[in-house]
């Protein structure tokens, strides 16, 4: 077995030092060999792909569709996905120069991110937020500007975000995403019009990460992309809505002269995406709006009966009005060590749930829970977790014996 040397070692870029494995996995592995565990850890729907999607992707393999595609992506995706976007959020872009097909959402934040962004620039993060942001924004040596928005209800407000922009002026992008992993909260047209009239003031791009827009479910999902087009560097994809996450269909829209630039990093790194899931999402873009309506009403379902049940129990729960995450504040008796409390919960209860803090600041405190599972499992959780704060109550109340 090869064993690096120490002085080789040492000529490592770094900045990996800083990089720490992602939070949400690791946690997931480390409770994942506890006997009979619920894990209502991770953002993977329980549904299957639609039975046509799959069947497009098994008739590219057999069409011999295993030579090089475009680098983009194949016409025939972008102009599914240019047509998802006009017919779902009246947007309008050209499949031919300003749509991109990434191997998933991930990899178009990254080289969005790696276009823009130079050592030392500022990017601005409403937190509690998916962890992979703050990673990408620090692997390229630029600097992630928190804000904390716990206390606006996880929303960023016009003030929040005036204040901010005003201290840090030369910032260049603001990642937005919404619906909101890991709190569930979305925003309305007139929210993001108000956020909008404020960014348009400066020159800083907006990386909207609107993967989730398909799960909503009490209002119809508007694109930031509507209110600022031309700052806009939108990303979604086909893995939640299409229960599609192993096809790693990403989709990238922006002004044309950018995705210019995007492609370039896109086709360093890949060269270009694979045939057979690019079939298989064409169809999904093209033919699956009934197939989403059916698993976002499950979840739906799924949604308002934890909510229900958690404020049953005296839990504060984020109002989530998208996405398929409940953000759970920890009882007061437990205090703010999520980490300490999921640990024990997992060990203890026999269910895994995400702690807070791995969302970064205003997530401490919390816990997020993944109800992209079947009722069956959520129903054998909210009953085990119901015991569990039952068992662990003193006489008095006021104290949970196990923290």
């Amino acid at each position: 077995m090869p064993v690096i040397t120490s002085e080789l070692l040492k000529k490592i870029n770094p900045v990996m030092e800083q990089l720490q494995p992602g939070s949400i996995r690791a946690f997931d592995e480390q409770v994942s060999d506890i006997e009979d565990i619920i894990k209502l850890t991770l953002g993977e729907p329980d549904f299957d792909a639609p039975e046509k999607v799959k069947a497009a992707a098994i008739a590219s393999v057999e069409n011999n569709e295993s030579h090089y595609a475009k680098t983009p992506g194949n016409l025939e995706l972008r102009q599914a996905m240019a047509n998802f976007l006009a017919r779902k959020y009246d947007l309008h872009y050209a499949a031919d120069n300003e749509i991109l097909v990434t191997l998933g959402a991930t990899e178009a934040i990254q080289i969005t991110l790696a276009t823009i962004l130079e050592a030392g620039d500022e990017v601005i993060i409403p937190t509690p937020t998916f962890p992979l942001y703050e990673s990408d924004v620090i692997s390229l040596g630029a600097i992630p500007v928190f804000v904390n928005t716990q206390s606006d209800g996880f929303v960023l407000t016009p003030e929040r975000l005036a204040t901010t922009l005003a201290a840090h002026p030369t910032a260049k992008c603001l990642v937005f995403n919404y619906p909101s992993n890991p709190t569930g909260v979305t925003y309305t047209g007139a929210q993001l019009a108000a956020l909008a009239a404020i960014i348009k003031q400066y020159d800083i791009f907006v990386m909207s990460d609107e993967i989730y827009s398909e799960l909503t479910y009490t209002q119809q999902h508007v694109s930031m992309a509507q209110y600022l087009p031309e700052q806009t560097i939108l990303i979604s994809g086909a893995s939640k809505a299409y229960a599609m996450t192993g096809y790693r269909i990403g989709l990238l829209a922006a002004p044309a002269a950018l995705v210019q630039h995007i492609t370039k990093l896109h086709q360093y790194a890949v060269t270009t995406h694979v045939n057979s899931a690019m079939a298989a999402a064409t169809v999904a873009f093209n033919e699956c709006d009934a197939e989403i309506a059916t698993m976002r009403a499950a979840y739906q379902a799924r949604r308002e009966m934890l909510v229900q049940a958690f404020t049953e129990m005296g839990l504060s729960v984020a109002s989530p009005d998208g996405a398929f995450y409940l953000f759970i504040k920890i009882p007061a008796e437990f205090g703010d060590d999520d980490f300490k409390f999921a640990v024990t919960l997992a060990q203890e209860a026999k269910v895994a749930l995400i702690p807070g803090s791995s969302f970064g600041p205003g997530g401490e405190g919390y816990v997020r829970l993944s109800y992209a599972a079947s009722e069956t499992k959520l129903n054998t959780a909210v009953t085990r977790i119901q015991t569990y704060l039952a068992a662990n109550k003193n006489d008095e109340g006021a104290q949970y014996a196990r923290i």
